[in-house]
């Protein structure tokens, strides 16, 4: 029997994780605006003086807040996961209960199968939140497996909530050239691939449109 708080802790973590993504975009795109130093770019000019342009210690503390962010990120997604395994675990031990007791129900029964209520879906059970409507041939998207139509369950930590379109832009800038997981429903099937963020000869690092479902 699942603990009856676990639901309600994993909201909490989710929320959390929310925060933490929020204060990492916000710090994301203070370091990545025109004219700024980037995630990881250098702090020297082109003689190798510390650049005038900027206010390096500022930018120091930024990118150190940043890897502590990611840290707790990490961590919290760490404990969702093992808290949705645990409840996605306890749903399917109670399908197949139910599914036992209903094969077991005789014709004379005063209920019958067509009675009985779907089981309401749990608030953190992963469904899609986007789907590939645009792809560009040659691009780091289509040589890495993605398809149109292919459905969005996870992207890398981007999961179903608010500001999609800015946590999947966030997640794609701050792994650029570094492999990103993802879980997708390709014509029905749950797949996971990898593809990996990066600069080609056209728009974007990754060269494909998300629709948000």
């Amino acid at each position: 029997m699942v603990a009856p708080d676990l639901k309600a802790e994993t909201m909490k973590l989710m929320d959390r994780r929310g925060a933490l993504e929020a204060e990492m975009d916000a710090i994301i795109a203070r370091l990545t605006a025109p004219g700024g130093p980037g995630i990881t770019g250098g702090l020297v000019d082109a003689e190798g003086f510390p650049r005038s342009d900027i206010d390096i210690p500022n930018v120091l503390a930024q990118r150190r807040r940043l890897a502590e962010l990611r840290n707790d990120h990490k961590d919290v997604t760490n404990k969702i996961d093992k808290n949705l395994e645990i409840l996605h675990s306890s749903k399917l031990s109670r399908n197949e209960q139910s599914a036992s007791r209903g094969s077991d129900t005789t014709a004379s029964s005063h209920i019958g199968l067509s009675q009985i209520e779907p089981m309401e879906e749990d608030p953190v059970t992963r469904l899609p939140f986007a789907m590939i409507d645009e792809i560009t041939d040659g691009s780091p998207a289509a040589v890495d497996g993605l398809q149109l139509g292919d459905e969005i369950v996870k992207f890398g930590n981007v999961e179903a909530g608010d500001r999609l379109q800015e946590r999947l832009m966030s997640e794609a800038i701050s792994n650029e050239d570094h492999q990103v997981s993802l879980a997708i429903i390709r014509q029905g099937s749950a797949m996971n691939l990898t593809i990996t963020p990066r600069r080609w000869h056209g728009r974007g690092l990754l060269g494909c449109h998300f629709r948000m479902l």
